[in-house]
């Protein structure tokens, strides 16, 4: 007899009182498990903590698909347990969305220097030491600010602005050098202190076989940010945000006045003027990923998105487009037009594995 593979878990943190009896109708996945099961799903809840972890693989062991909202850092600690589960039940056959070995290729901050040649990219660099940015750092900040990012993290944290509060007559930067910085974490100000002192704050970021993402400042900052959710390769909706974290105050203003991060607004995916960026991102950018991250399109998660930041205008004033980094852990929450598709493709994956 065939059994139609429809028995669909969602992982998601646990709530402190319920443990792993809370019901994912409780949370706000509410929406994506009725409308799973209005598309034949039979949807399990799965909430996950490091201390149930063996309860809940268990429970992951009796379902056909697992989909995964759960951030890099959740309640103080990473995934690494959760990861080693998720990988334990995808090898017996589970569809698991995100599968952490995607994570690893494209969602951390690395996917921003391994991806910087196709049509996103920017000057970035890579720092693998401490060392590393010691000797590089400099060079660039020369020329201008630059944003510093550590490869995994989440609300701004281990994210940097940093530029040279004055120069040398020779160019040089020295330990000693007064630089300007401002950590994007929510309400952190800029800071002056030496290049040294900053190096220092920066150690821990390359514990573990840590690195730190470098890239130029975008000035079109203050302009806000446009996030793609893609469901597999197709853009399904936008959010737009005045996302202003490192965007210093007007001159003159104590840096306390600096502009504040405005509401994400969600838009669906035939908004008009984001149609160049839609094409791009389906018809050249993400294939161009695919193949320098070794993935299939049958590999990218199930719902995913690409940050963007506006870069400098072309010759004919159209503008232009820097990849910010690109989310998988945790996508939540999207636009209303992304949640069938979402289901869909789950569905669809489903079928084609039986």
């Amino acid at each position: 007899m065939t059994i139609d593979k429809n028995r669909v878990a969602i992982v998601f943190p646990k709530d402190a009182a319920a443990g792993a009896d809370t019901r994912v109708e409780s949370t706000r996945l509410a929406g994506v498990a009725e409308a799973l099961a209005a598309a034949g799903a039979d949807v399990v809840s799965a909430p996950f903590a490091d201390q149930i972890a063996d309860e809940i693989e268990g429970r992951l062991f009796e379902v056909d698909a697992a989909l995964v909202w759960f951030n890099p850092i959740e309640g103080g600690r990473d995934r690494s347990v959760l990861n080693r589960m998720l990988r334990s039940v995808a090898a017996k056959g589970v569809l698991v969305s995100a599968h952490p070995d995607v994570i690893d290729k494209m969602g951390t901050k690395d996917v921003l220097y391994r991806t910087r040649d196709i049509g996103w990219g920017t000057d970035t660099r890579r720092y693998g030491s401490l060392d590393e940015m010691q000797c590089g750092l400099p060079d660039v900040l020369v020329a201008g600010p630059r944003v510093l990012k550590q490869l995994r993290g989440q609300s701004g944290d281990g994210v940097w602005k940093v530029s040279l509060e004055s120069v040398r007559a020779n160019g040089t930067v020295t330990m000693n050098s007064p630089l300007l910085v401002r950590h994007a974490k929510r309400g952190a100000v800029e800071e002056a202190m030496p290049f040294g002192a900053f190096l220092g704050a920066c150690e821990p970021y390359f514990i573990t076989g840590g690195a730190m993402i470098d890239q130029p400042y975008q000035p079109r900052l203050h302009e806000g940010m446009i996030r793609c959710y893609v469901v597999r390769d197709r853009v399904e909706g936008f959010g737009e945000q005045l996302l202003n974290a490192l965007y210093p105050a007007a001159q003159g203003r104590p840096v306390s006045e600096a502009p504040q991060p405005g509401p994400r607004l969600y838009y669906s995916p035939d908004r008009p003027d984001l149609h160049v960026l839609k094409n791009k991102l389906e018809r050249e950018w993400i294939p161009a990923m695919n193949i320098t991250l070794g993935l299939s399109p049958g590999e990218l998660p199930i719902l995913w998105d690409a940050d963007f930041l506006l870069g400098p205008k072309d010759r004919a004033g159209a503008d232009t487009y820097v990849l910010c980094e690109i989310n998988i852990s945790s996508v939540y929450p999207f636009p209303p037009s992304a949640l069938d598709p979402l289901v869909q493709e789950t569905m669809r994956r489903l079928r084609t594995a039986i």
